[in-house]
């Protein structure tokens, strides 16, 4: 099963417009449109897995709030900053960071996730 955190990305929201547009021109049918987004799913998540190597640390001044359902976390921050290589990338107002968990290499259990931040302040 492959989450659908990247749904809501700019990709994942055009996708999904141009889907509901072919399938309301009859182009398309609205089962078809759904296994494009599953695939979607799997290849996205398949994708960051392969490709994205680089590693932020990130701190923040107060954990606002903190949620934990169907193995998801889902976390806001506030005054966070993104480093990477104890180089400052940005600093946010706010943060809100969704966590899942995901088959690791033998296995093993690890966490992916994705961030959404507002505010952007000017990294210093």
């Amino acid at each position: 099963m492959a989450y659908q955190l990247y749904r809501s990305s700019t990709v994942g929201i055009t996708l999904q417009d141009t889907l509901d547009e072919l399938v309301k021109n009859g182009q398309m049918s609205p089962f078809l449109a759904g296994k494009v987004l599953q695939q979607y799913d799997v290849s996205i998540n398949e994708a960051f897995k392969e490709n994205v190597k680089t590693c932020l640390t990130f701190t923040g001044s107060r954990l606002s709030s903190y949620q934990f359902c169907d193995n998801v976390w889902t976390l806001r921050l506030k005054d966070v900053e993104f480093c990477s290589k104890n180089h400052v990338i940005a600093k946010v107002d706010k943060v809100k960071i969704v966590a899942c968990e995901s088959d690791g290499e033998g296995g093993k259990q690890k966490t992916e996730g994705s961030m959404k931040k507002t505010n952007k302040k000017k990294p210093t």
